[in-house]
């Protein structure tokens, strides 16, 4: 059984924000937009959390519904729950999380992600997966898609070399930024040459599209 750990090591790891450095001095003296970027947010830069179970968690809750939306149900589940930790949400009921605006099945969900992530939560070593074996890994939590899994590798572990080519805002902004098609298959295209930096485009093409920084 896979299990979430609280942290990840790239949480306070000097040598990840040395690699996330040098990634941004590559990236822009490679692409004109990027350095651009990089240089409107210069103080300014992705901060993995390391909280697996909160980014799941986060990412479940707010699919295909509105931030805003999102963040009232989170809200109210922080509220009933006490703290959103795996113990914390296993003991719930799916009536008491659907009356915080939940779907059952995504009730399911978070009650089966803080089972699971409450069996021996640091039995897992995230960091001996690479980014397939990882993908893989948060995937087999129900609930958890393609996207979700990327967004806790991206926020929870900092992995630099993610791109959610299916999330609709990155492919709006590549595409206005660089004057291509909108779609999964030509941003791909495009991010070939961010590698193996991509994790660190994506988050300057996103910090453009908003005005605070995108988290989960």
């Amino acid at each position: 059984m896979v299990s979430i750990p609280m942290a990840d090591v790239a949480r306070t790891s000097q040598q990840w924000h040395r690699n996330w450095n040098d990634g941004c001095a590559i990236l822009a003296g490679r692409d004109p937009i990027l350095r651009k970027l990089i240089d409107r947010y210069p103080n300014e830069g992705l901060e993995p959390h390391g909280d697996v179970f909160h980014t799941l968690c986060w990412a479940v809750t707010g699919q295909q519904i509105s931030v805003l939306a999102a963040e009232r149900i989170w809200e109210r589940v922080g509220r009933l729950a006490g703290e959103i930790r795996p113990g914390a949400l296993a003991g719930l009921t799916h009536k008491e999380l659907v009356s915080c605006g939940l779907t059952r099945m995504k009730s399911t969900y978070l009650i089966e992600l803080g089972s699971r992530s409450s069996k021996g939560a640091a039995e897992h070593d995230w960091q001996g997966l690479d980014d397939q074996g990882l993908q893989k890994a948060l995937a087999s939590f129900r609930g958890v898609g393609l996207w979700t899994a990327q967004m806790a590798m991206i926020f929870a572990l900092g992995r630099l070399d993610v791109l959610p080519a299916h999330d609709i805002g990155m492919q709006r902004t590549v595409a206005e930024n660089y004057g291509i098609d909108r779609s999964a298959t030509a941003l791909r295209v495009q991010a070939e040459s961010w590698r193996p930096w991509r994790t660190i485009a994506v988050w300057y093409l996103w910090r453009d599209l908003d005005p605070v920084p995108v988290a989960y």
